[in-house]
Formats: C-alpha cells, sequence, structure tokens
C-alpha cells in the first residue's frame, strides 16, 4: 500500500493529527541492529529510537520473550519468581536507598504512580517542574507540560541551563528562581509535596546544567517538607554511559520512574523507592495494574539487562558518545548554524540558531535538516524549549563505525544545505 493511501487510512481509523515524523513519513516494516527498512527495503539508521535500546529485534532477547510467550502470559495477581528476579536485578542497580518498585505499562502510569505517592507520603499538593518539559500525558501528567502559569498546583520555574543565561552565578540563580516556586505555594496556602524533573533535561533540549544545581535544589526540596522525583524514563538505562541520570548529575532522589527503554519494545515501566514509601503507597491505594508485573514484562525486562551487561553496553555509549561529540564539535566550528554541542553518552542535542549573537532559535532551520537526513536515509528528530535542538539517541549498541557513517553523512547534508 503507498503512503499516501496509508495516510488517509490512518486519518479514517485515528482522526487527522495523529502525530508522524516528517514531511514525508516513512513506511517501515521491518528492524535489525541499528537499522530499519521500508516497504522498498531501503535502509535506514535510527538515531533516534531510545525503546529497543538494545538495538532491533536482538536475537537474545526476540528468543526471550517469545519462549516466555509460548509458555505462560498472566496478570499480576498470581505468583511467579521471574518477576521478582527481575525486581530484585533492577532494584540493584540503584542507590540502597531504591529498595521496592511498583511497575506499571508506561512513563505517564510511573509518573502518575510516583506524583501519588509524593502526595500521600507528605500530604501536600503542589508539584514543580520546569517551564519546558514532558513527563506523560493523563489529565494529572500532564498539567506538568509546560504549565501556562502558576496559579495551581503544578507550577514551574525556568529550566537551568548556561547557554542563554547571563548570569555570573548560574547555579545561584536557578535555585532562587525554585526558592521563589516554593514560596509561592507557601503564599497560597497549598502544602508542598515535590519537584518532578529528568535529570539530564532531555525534552528542555539537554542543557548544560549548572554544576551542582540539581544536589543544591534536592535539599531545598527536602528542607520545604517535598520530595524529589527523578524521571528516568530517557535519561536511564546507560543512555548517558552511566546507569542512572541521577548518578551523572550527583544526587539521590526520593523517587525513581523509568519506562520507555526497560522493556525493549514490550510495554514496561516502574516507579522505586524506599521500602517504607511503597508499602505506604499500596496500603493507601491499593494500587494494581492488570498488565504489570506479568512473565512476559519480566523476561523483556530482564533480557535488556542481560544484554547491557554482557555486550558492556554503558561502556560503549560513554565511548562512542564522547567520540560523537567531539567530532560534532569540530563540525560546528564550520557550521555557525550549530550555537551549541551538549548532551551525555549516546543522547546528544545540537542548538539551531539563525544568528550567533542574539543565539535566535531556529526551529525551521533543524527541521530542514531532520527532513534532508531522512531523505538520505538517517532517521532524527527536534525537541527542546524552542524546538530547534537536533536531538540524536541512537540505540545503545550503535558502534564507532555506525557514528562515522552518521557523521559523514551529517557534514554531507550540512554541506548540500550550504548551512
Amino acid at each position: 500500500m503507498t503512503n499516501s493511501a496509508l495516510l488517509d487510512r490512518r486519518d479514517d481509523l485515528f482522526g487527522k493529527g495523529s502525530t508522524l515524523f516528517y514531511k514525508e513519513p516513512v513506511q517501515l516494516v521491518r528492524g535489525e541492529g541499528v537499522h530499519m527498512y521500508d516497504e522498498t527495503g531501503r535502509r535506514y539508521m535510527d538515531l533516534y529510537n531510545n525503546v529497543p535500546c538494545v538495538g532491533h529485534c536482538h536475537p537474545h532477547f526476540v528468543e526471550t520473550v517469545s519462549r516466555q510467550v509460548n509458555t505462560l502470559n498472566v496478570h499480576s495477581r498470581y505468583l511467579h519468581e521471574s518477576i521478582l528476579d527481575y525486581a530484585e536485578r533492577l532494584t540493584s542497580r540503584h542507590d540502597d536507598s531504591i529498595q521496592s518498585i511498583i511497575f506499571s505499562c508506561t512513563g505517564t502510569e510511573a509518573n502518575e504512580i510516583a506524583l501519588r505517592m509524593a502526595r500521600l507520603a507528605t500530604g501536600g499538593r503542589g508539584i514543580i517542574c520546569t517551564d519546558a518539559t514532558y513527563h506523560g500525558n493523563s489529565v494529572e501528567v500532564s498539567k506538568l507540560t509546560r504549565p501556562r502559569d502558576n496559579q495551581g498546583d503544578v507550577r514551574a520555574m525556568p529550566f537551568p541551563e548556561t547557554y542563554r543565561n547571563n548570569s555570573t552565578d548560574p547555579k545561584q540563580h536557578y535555585l532562587e528562581e525554585l526558592q521563589a516556586v516554593i514560596d509561592s505555594f507557601r503564599k497560597d496556602n497549598i502544602p508542598f509535596a515535590g519537584m518532578l524533573v529528568c535529570p539530564i533535561l532531555a525534552n528542555e533540549g539537554l542543557p548544560n546544567i549548572p554544576a551542582g544545581f540539581m544536589p543544591a535544589a534536592v535539599d531545598l526540596v527536602h528542607e520545604a517538607g517535598g520530595l524529589f522525583i527523578a524521571d528516568e524514563v530517557q535519561s536511564g538505562l546507560c543512555r548517558t554511559g552511566l546507569w542512572w541520570g541521577y548518578e551523572l548529575m550527583d544526587f539521590v532522589p526520593d523517587i525513581v520512574t523509568m519506562g520507555k527503554p526497560l522493556g525493549g519494545g514490550i510495554p514496561l515501566a516502574a516507579t522505586a523507592a524506599s521500602k517504607e514509601l511503597i508499602e505506604m503507597f499500596r496500603q493507601d491505594t491499593r494500587y494494581f495494574n492488570t498488565c504489570a508485573s506479568s512473565p512476559v514484562q519480566a523476561a523483556a525486562g530482564s533480557s535488556v539487562l542481560d544484554i547491557i551487561e554482557q555486550e558492556n553496553l554503558c561502556e560503549n555509549v560513554s565511548t562512542v558518545g564522547t567520540f560523537m561529540r567531539e567530532r560534532l564539535c569540530e563540525i560546528q566550528n564550520e557550521h555557525p548554524v550549530i550555537g551549541d554541542v551538549r548532551g551525555h553518552g549516546l543522547f546528544l542535542g545540537l542548538e539551531w540558531i539563525s544568528d550567533p549573537v542574539s543565539k535566535a532559535p531556529d526551529q525551521d532551520g533543524v527541521v530542514k535538516v531532520v527532513n534532508t537526513l531522512r531523505e538520505r536515509g538517517y532517521l532524527t528528530s527536534n525537541a527542546g524549549a524552542h524546538h530547534n535542538v537536533l536531538k540524536i539517541r541512537p540505540p545503545l549498541v550503535f558502534s564507532k563505525d555506525d557514528a562515522e557513517e552518521f557523521l559523514n553523512a551529517f557534514e554531507q547534508t550540512l554541506d548540500a544545505l550550504d548551512v
């Protein structure tokens, strides 16, 4: 079926406006490693998907999940050992204070649980996020998506960054912004519950966070009686070269949420915290999730951990990521439209600007690059507070040879566009 016919059919079934990537959408039919293939057999390099984080159709993942599907799959209200084994493995990768876990199916659900947990534990309602974030699309969690005002029980602070901040002490500047939001809850008689952020501020555009901001922010939140929630849906599972983004930013959260890459493509998410917090939440809510804590989820999650550990993917992410960032900085020197190169491990962002003096964001420019790369067989996207950051996030198995191929194609694309 042609793309045009598929688009018409999709509009009829999903409703016009259903999100698609690229000016000319891609019809994908198969994946392997860091590549995907369309209906004509054309190969595309995947530099975006963090769901199949260990690569598309990894043989160990496919075999493990297939074997479990062929054996047993039931809901969460039966005993089975494999999900407990997986829970132990996953929590053991966290700080010692993160001891127990609640499984769900999506990052939205994991963050919903975390918000409820923080509010139950503190007796408060007020939640702080940044002003350019995304944590999910349920009624409650979607309140955190770029709040339009700071009048309700979810309020935003400006996301901490150094590229457009002219303060002599950016860390202190943003801590004062955070304190002001905390104080606004007190002024409005809204008890404070906590703060929820991605440790590396992925949706904000991977800004360079002022050194020491995150641990100091945790201290402020605790002093105000709140809990600190780390959304590791994008930053977790070795994406940065360390297991968790909070390790990179040198703090320990009270609650951790995980999702997308956790199940390698099988819906799997989790909310983890101390045993006391988890038990309090269980007793107060009687929460359960029919499709979570299943044997298939356990098989998927365990196989992802197997591959990360057996193939030393954290080390690979660090090595290849460093190589890519160095090369991208060299490319930046030849192309002033790239205002900044930043990120961690295999999660990199390039800030697109129209003027190096004003640093004016150039969303149209980066969208043109994204679509041209797609035409050349390289799938990326754009993100950030101004939607002008080229987002590069390949599977964890991305090799130096893969990086060389992309970087050469990227340079050729910029030269062809004469930017």
